[in-house]
């Protein structure tokens, strides 16, 4: 959590007593005098996981696989720029600011080799390292260390510079090495200055591996899940029971703290590094006008009412897997227009269910969706495409866009959001989920939330 997670779910405390709920984990049923989780779809074939991040052995073997495409490619090692590909293939969290950090993967070694300020060198030190180079913090001044006592001004040292001469001291000068991104020219000049050559980009192979998600990601996305559709039940039942007495602020902070609660109970937390890590938990709700624009800039404070469009929405994450999950309510008195946009959106996130299949390109994927949507007379009302890619990130490769043309693999992992938005009128419905490619037939959906009138169409 960020402090302004933590914030937003300490204030949920206070929100949670004057709406006369309880304050400890227990089932939503409980605390509202409603049960909205019988209404759940059957579980399928996935179990969650009982771990509550991915092992370092998962990591290493991550590590191994990104070693064999760059030995493929006839590559040295790779400079690994991006937080997300540094926790993806060493498995080290870490919070990303304006501070170089860097991981180099040799195709030919046993561990990563670490750039990094002192800010995190406990966390290096206590996780997977046997060798790396540490400066002070950003700007730095060569030599500078005052944690040893050395306590020097001078001018800005280059930290891309000071990594690249790390390398070069390693004997990788003069070799074909890789990064994570793509350098700008100036980049390109002080890698060739120091190593004498450039570096290529393979930030496809980093994201080749990352969009295929193992087995291991999709468990442990599973038990994120599970987690979640009991915070979208608990908000339901508090909907029902007190809808119109809140704000949609005090349904989503009342949501994020009972989430919080419920997770924590279930996850090892005891202050030390490296545990507790990768958790999102961050619930949401907004109602009335602000549902019809896909991203408000308004603040989420407005009464529930009557005849209105209200979505409950969010991202829950454990170990750095999960991912979205919304619902949009149509509260009566619904109006004809209400009901199109809805009845049209839930048909366009089952067809991208079926759609979704191994060996499909992105773009026929989106196609046919775009095309109901013509042809059902919404088009005034779409804002984007159908999904984004999921991954710890956030928003990741590929997307089910007109103009991806990546075919669908097995593991890929995407957001379910064909939304139609119509700001005029002030209602909105955008679903969400995560539907992942199979190996056959139609993607696997993560959550078991229904898509049904019963659940969302309610009457407070």
């Amino acid at each position: 959590m960020n402090r302004r997670d933590f914030a937003k779910a300490g204030a949920a405390g206070m929100i949670m007593a004057s709406a006369g709920i309880a304050l400890k984990c227990e089932p939503a049923c409980a605390a509202t005098g409603s049960d909205s989780s019988r209404l759940f779809m059957p579980p399928d074939r996935l179990s969650a996981a009982t771990f509550d991040r991915l092992p370092l052995t998962w990591h290493k073997e991550r590590f191994r696989n990104l070693q064999g495409r760059l030995e493929q490619g006839g590559y040295d090692g790779i400079f690994l720029t991006d937080q997300w590909n540094i926790i993806y293939f060493t498995g080290l969290f870490h919070t990303h600011t304006e501070r170089p950090f860097y991981a180099f993967i040799p195709t030919k070694g046993e561990h990563p080799i670490w750039f990094f300020p002192a800010l995190d060198r406990d966390l290096v030190h206590s996780w997977w390292y046997e060798d790396g180079d540490m400066y002070f913090d950003y700007p730095n001044v060569a030599g500078a260390m005052p944690n040893e006592g050395k306590v020097l001004k001078g001018p800005e040292q280059d930290l891309w510079r000071w990594a690249f001469l790390g390398l070069k001291r390693r004997g990788f000068a003069d070799k074909k090495l890789a990064a994570d991104t793509e350098f700008t020219p100036s980049l390109q000049k002080h890698a060739v200055d120091e190593l004498g050559k450039p570096m290529d980009s393979a930030a496809d192979q980093c994201m080749y591996l990352r969009m295929r998600k193992t087995p291991e990601e999709l468990s442990l996305s599973r038990r994120a899940y599970a987690y979640f559709d009991r915070m979208h039940a608990f908000a339901r039942d508090l909907l029902l029971a007190k809808g119109t007495d809140l704000t949609d602020y005090e349904i989503g902070a009342a949501t994020t703290k009972f989430g919080v609660d419920m997770v924590m109970a279930d996850i090892k937390h005891d202050g030390t590094p490296h545990t507790a890590v990768g958790i999102t938990i961050d619930v949401s709700c907004r109602a009335g006008k602000i549902t019809g624009y896909p991203h408000p800039n308004q603040f989420l404070y407005n009464k529930v009412s009557r005849g209105q469009a209200l979505q409950v929405e969010g991202m829950v994450q454990i170990g750095g897997c999960g991912g979205e999950l919304y619902r949009p309510f149509m509260i009566a008195p619904r109006t004809p227009h209400m009901e199109k946009l809805w009845t049209v959106n839930r048909d366009c996130c089952l067809m991208q269910k079926d759609l979704s299949r191994r060996g499909t390109q992105c773009a026929d994927v989106a196609f046919p969706i775009h095309e109901y949507q013509v042809a059902q007379g919404v088009e005034k009302w779409i804002y984007h495409r159908p999904a984004h890619g999921e991954g710890m990130e956030g928003h990741q490769s590929p997307y089910l866009a007109l103009g991806d043309h990546t075919v669908l693999d097995t593991g890929m992992s995407f957001s379910v959001e064909p939304g139609l938005f119509d700001p005029q009128n002030g209602v909105g419905s955008n679903f969400s989920d995560l539907f992942v490619v199979e190996p056959s037939g139609p993607a696997l959906g993560m959550s078991r939330v229904p898509y049904s009138q019963e659940w969302m169409w309610i009457s407070l």
